[in-house]
């Protein structure tokens, strides 16, 4: 499956850009849309632009900085990925450099942001378009077929063209268009808006009644689709085999593997809050909203800011039961596998901690879903005392746990009692998690003031961390 960023550690130690990894430079014009860029800046009077490159167009980043500048007399200023991954949109460094908008280049998620105006750039990457139709020909020969096409953002210049080689053929084909940002206005009876996608539905079962062709590689957003839309077949066409196939994704065992996360989450009784966004929409009202989930759960809940999740950092919180990680859609399905501790959803805790939120089937990605005034927002259900309570048994320990929620704590006034900083245990009484560090056998480096002995300075290792340039004589 492949990862929810767009490069792990080592391949970005061994990474090397050149000329193969971005756009041939006589096509710059056309691959990175040069003259919507620069009408875009200038409609709008930016004077400080940011340019967000992925790690695999950063070879062309100078180039198309330089021509921005000059066909617009704006400064640019160009940025690497977020520390959460490419398909986001990186607001806090944009307004580290004054930027006034952002440029978003190459694949995104099109989750909306908070602030500063966006203009999404995806790459014009190739289609066969004929080589794509005949594949959905084989696929669906029924020409009364009712199919809703999906598409890749980097494919979506390619999909008028398609249309018009399928819909004199096939009447019941419906092609959804890429919407950037949240259209205004609630959604249209009839009309699907998700995942930066919009498309009208007029079977009389509605959705369910539709198949989904996606245009595109095998990746996360096509596991988001296929998850959320599970009562729907799938199939696909991969533009750079020329393949199409019907998708054999046992959507059942992946909803088996997150209902059983789900589980975990219930029993779990400390939780980490896994920050993997900071410029999406509605990000801190559901990191508030966890938060309040959480308390009135009886659980403990602690905020983490990790830039991106992976095992070694997460092993850091032994004391932590279960991650829940805030993201946009497209990363929120993170694989655990290889983790200490599961990560779940937001969708995942509210199932184990809101005892009014049922599973029905439908399967929620976006977080903001959630928040109240949203379609999928549940009201938590009032306190129930303890000893009203329906006991719950765990299905993974035999053990019974508790299944109601508490009442909301009473505000409390600040405390003035002092804790000495050189003491533990004056802290335990504080922290839960200073209490789990007072009994691990290793706290961290200590500072140990007048206690170390004053050495030489000495020359240390010169190169980088995978071939010091000494390395080479010890090994001879």
């Amino acid at each position: 499956m492949a990862t929810a960023f767009s490069s792990d550690g080592e391949a970005a130690l061994r990474r090397e850009l050149g000329p193969a990894a971005a756009a041939p430079r006589g096509e710059l014009d056309g691959f990175y849309e040069m003259g919507r860029a620069a009408a875009f800046v200038r409609g709008g009077g930016f004077r400080k632009v940011a340019l967000q490159f992925p790690d695999g167009l950063l070879a062309d980043a100078a180039a198309v900085a330089a021509r921005m500048e000059a066909a617009t007399g704006a400064e640019m200023y160009i940025l690497g990925d977020t520390t959460y991954g490419s398909c986001c949109v990186d607001e806090v460094a944009a307004e580290h450099a004054g930027a006034e908008a952002v440029l978003h280049y190459g694949p995104a998620c099109l989750s909306p942001c908070r602030k500063l105006p966006v203009l999404h750039i995806f790459g014009q990457q190739p289609l066969d378009v004929g080589c794509c139709a005949e594949a959905f020909r084989e696929l669906y020969p029924d020409r009364q077929s009712r199919v809703v096409v999906l598409n890749d953002v980097v494919y979506a210049h390619a999909m008028g063209e398609l249309e018009q080689q399928l819909c004199p053929e096939y009447l019941n084909v419906v092609f959804s268009r890429v919407v950037c940002g949240d259209p205004p206005g609630p959604t249209p009876p009839g009309e699907v808006r998700q995942f930066g996608r919009q498309f009208p539905v007029e079977a009389p079962g509605g959705l369910q009644d539709y198949a989904m062709f996606y245009v595109g590689a095998e990746g996360l957003a096509l596991t988001s689709f296929m998850l959320t839309w599970n009562r729907c077949p799938f199939s696909s066409f991969d533009p750079a085999t020329g393949c199409g196939r019907h998708e054999t994704f046992n959507v059942n065992r992946a909803l088996m593997r997150r209902l059983y996360l789900v589980e975990r989450a219930r029993d779990a009784r400390v939780v980490g809050i896994l920050v993997g966004t900071l410029g999406v929409v509605g990000y801190l009202a559901v990191l508030q909203h966890l938060r309040e989930l959480l308390r009135r759960a009886g659980k403990r809940s602690y905020t983490l800011a990790v830039g991106k999740p992976n095992p070694a950092k997460l092993a850091n919180f032994l004391e932590v039961d279960i991650f829940v990680l805030v993201a946009c859609a497209q990363n929120s399905l993170l694989d655990s596998s290889d983790f200490y501790r599961p990560v779940v959803t937001p969708y995942e805790l509210e199932l184990a901690c809101n005892p009014a939120r049922e599973w029905t089937g439908n399967y929620l990605t976006d977080f903001r879903d959630l928040l109240p005034g949203a379609c999928a927002h549940v009201e938590l259900p009032p306190a129930v005392p303890a000893a009203e309570a329906v006991p719950d048994i765990s299905l993974i320990t035999g053990e019974m746990r508790a299944a109601h929620l508490c009442d909301p704590p009473a505000p409390q006034l600040p405390s003035t009692v002092l804790a000495c900083r050189d003491q533990t245990r004056a802290l335990v009484e504080i922290s839960p998690a200073a209490s789990f560090l007072e009994f691990r056998s290793w706290r961290g480096l200590e500072q140990q003031l007048g206690q170390t002995p004053v050495s030489k300075a000495v020359q240390g290792r010169r190169g980088i961390a995978i071939a010091y340039e000494d390395e080479g004589r010890e090994q001879s």
